[in-house]
């Protein structure tokens, strides 16, 4: 609400100056979270995903995305925004879908696009890959425990090596023990053998720069399928990859101990600390608070894995989105955000673009034989066809082709949107074999690109933000966008996030229906400097539902007076003169407001205006005794001023100013 409220706040500012102002409509297809709610609904009726084919799978999902994908913009509508409805857009539109598979194979051919072995994020609910930027992780930490755990060194009667771990569920892959090659302790154990607990399989010793001495014993169990960085020393030393976690996050037969098979990892993890105190293995066992990450939309814990994905270099093509940022070429609302993009942006790592999933865009890869490489990128089937033909030197027909089952990642459509919504990618405007858009080819493209304002939340300046202005200079050579307002994340009045789950997040119609939908805009913004977090109490709603009711109380007050022709009283005309000049102040104090992007202090001028020097100290000076006339020329004045207190309010309150308007007497326009 807060989002699009300050959205049609700006929109129709802008229509009121006379601006051609456009506010496009839509969502996107929200893969991981769609896909969840639509496996979680027919689980109700009974009904497996695994026994559904893909295409009665996409059915199920397209009948939910009609029964429940309108109701955010039915809410929008409700709340009064502005939009240009008639240009509503959807991601998984046909028209959209064929931009997303053509920037897809653009990229491909551009050598952005690659298919490789890598270590990612797995979501094991989901059971998909995710961007590094989907892992997030609570701002106090989490608490966890690290285990010590002994190895005994190979030929020995009693020499152990101590190792700290949080993960014991992962010690059956263990294919190495290494330790910081400067630390004296350990130095005569270098290029020894331990074995490891349970499987009892001989591993080394190595050394390794990584390894914090500080950080627990100062040694440290590689594991190269279940960490990252375990994965790094693995290449650096040649060693073996054991993955012992399925995509579901239990233990499979290469842990090698038959009574974990098929058991939860974190099952096995408290069955494992049982075992290794049985064994006299466990050392000890020390609380800490560390870093957990976690799926962004199942809040699930992640786990790091090895797997063959689909994913965008992005070094060089974000080096434009860089620079513009840096050079101001694109502001950040407010500024404080311009450190966190930079920060991003210089240590930005490939994009993890592919999702195994149903509900999305299917990616545009088409295999002919078993081989890693025997595979093509293209647009259609037909064009794969052709594509792999002249590749294998043999005629191959579409029947010959399996497409890649998975999906692109929701991201890798909503990075588009400023271009796609004004169909920058139709046949008629782009060109294929340079990979860019001419704009001149697309009337509403070239008269509406690059937007002026983008009003979104924080935490998806990199999701979102930032991958529009990489795709805008890759297709449009021109950035999306002026200005980026970031809002704050809306909390409860106990300061956490607003969540379904937490169960703290109101039903906006709802809100609506009780306070009014001015009430609730103006609520909304009382309290939400740009950046800053707003402490949301319904409260703030009824001060804007108060708000309304001082408005309308005031236009009964100033229409319900009967007039008189004569001179106006002294005193009416010095307060016309002082109330003339708060109004020019307030109005100048108010641009600036709008000029700097601070829509919750410009509400509060405008506010301020109203209730305090309008309502309070004008109307109350002029206001005539009981039963008695007005003079004209005041009463003519005062709705002037209601004229121009209403054109201000407008765009925070558009419902009761629209009605006063036409209420307070015939209009030439």
């Amino acid at each position: 609400m807060l989002n699009n409220t300050i959205q049609d706040v700006l929109v129709r500012k802008a229509r009121m100056e006379g601006k051609a102002a456009c506010w496009v409509p839509g969502t996107d297809h929200a893969s991981i979270a769609t896909e969840a709610k639509v496996v979680a609904m027919l689980r109700e009726k009974g009904i497996k995903k695994s026994d559904l084919g893909r295409e009665d799978f996409l059915q199920h999902a397209w009948d939910w995305k009609e029964k429940y994908g309108g109701i955010i913009l039915e809410q929008l509508k409700k709340l009064g925004a502005s939009c240009d409805w008639k240009r509503t857009a959807f991601t998984m539109d046909p028209g959209y879908y064929k931009a997303v598979v053509r920037v897809f194979v653009d990229l491909y051919n551009k050598g952005y696009i690659y298919r490789g072995l890598r270590m990612i994020n797995w979501d094991v609910e989901a059971k998909t890959a995710l961007s590094n930027e989907e892992v997030i992780y609570k701002e106090e930490g989490e608490k966890s425990i690290l285990y010590s755990v002994r190895y005994k060194v190979k030929g020995t009667e009693n020499e152990w090596v101590v190792i700290a771990t949080q993960r014991p569920e992962t010690i059956m892959g263990d294919v190495a023990i290494a330790v910081n090659p400067t630390d004296g302790r350990y130095k005569n154990l270098i290029g020894k053998k331990v074995l490891v607990p349970f499987v009892k399989r001989e591993i080394p010793v190595i050394a390794d720069d990584y390894v914090d001495k500080e950080f627990g014993t100062g040694c440290l169990k590689v594991t190269p399928a279940h960490d990252v960085n375990d994965y790094e020393i693995g290449l650096r030393h040649n060693l073996p990859v054991i993955d012992t976690i399925d995509d579901n996050g239990a233990l499979n037969e290469n842990c090698g101990v038959p009574g974990y098979v098929g058991k939860d990892r974190f099952a096995v993890r408290k069955q494992i600390v049982k075992d290794l105190k049985e064994l006299g293995d466990l050392v000890k066992e020390e609380g800490f608070v560390t870093r957990i990450g976690r799926s962004e939309r199942t809040n699930t814990v992640v786990e790091p894995k090895l797997s063959l994905q689909w994913f965008v270099k992005m070094k060089e093509i974000s080096r434009q989105a860089y620079q513009a940022v840096e050079n101001d070429e694109i502001k950040l609302h407010p500024a404080k955000f311009k450190n966190t993009y930079r920060h991003w942006m210089e240590n930005v790592r490939d994009w993890c673009v592919s999702r195994q999933l149903w509900w999305g865009h299917r990616i545009p890869a088409y295999f002919y034989g078993k081989g890693d490489d025997d595979f093509v990128v293209a647009e259609t089937p037909g064009e794969a066809a052709i594509l792999a033909s002249k590749k294998t030197g043999k005629k191959i027909e579409e029947s010959d082709l399996q497409q890649d089952p998975d999906v692109l990642d929701t991201w890798a459509s909503s990075w588009l949107w400023p271009i796609e919504v004004f169909h920058g990618f139709d046949d008629t405007c782009y060109d294929r074999e340079k990979g860019k858009v001419n704009r001149a080819a697309n009337a509403d493209l070239n008269y509406f690109y690059p937007t002026q304002v983008l009003v979104t939340a924080p935490e998806i300046l990199f999701f979102w933000v930032a991958r529009m202005i990489i795709a805008g200079y890759e297709y449009m050579n021109e950035r999306p966008f002026e200005d980026v307002y970031l809002t704050g994340i809306v909390r409860d009045k106990l300061g956490r996030k607003m969540s379904k789950s937490l169960g703290n997040s109101p039903d906006p119609l709802q809100l609506i229906g009780k306070y009014g939908a001015d009430g609730v805009r103006a609520g909304m913004l009382f309290s939400s400097p740009a950046g800053n977090d707003l402490l949301f109490d319904e409260k703030l709603c009824e001060q804007g539902r108060n708000f309304s009711n001082k408005v309308w109380n005031a236009f009964r007050l100033v229409k319900g007076w009967e007039t008189k022709e004569n001179t106006p009283p002294e005193e009416n005309q010095v307060a016309a003169t002082w109330f003339a000049s708060r109004l020019n102040q307030s109005m100048a104090e108010l641009q600036s407001h709008y000029s700097k992007f601070r829509i919750s202090d410009a509400l509060l001028t405008v506010y301020k205006l109203v209730w305090d020097d309008f309502c309070s100290w004008y109307l109350e000076i002029i206001k005539p005794a009981f039963g008695q006339p007005i003079d004209e020329a005041t009463q003519a004045k005062t709705i002037g001023f209601f004229e121009t207190i209403l054109k201000l309010l407008h765009p925070f309150m558009p419902f009761i100013t629209e009605e006063l308007w036409h209420e307070l007497g015939e209009k030439d326009e």
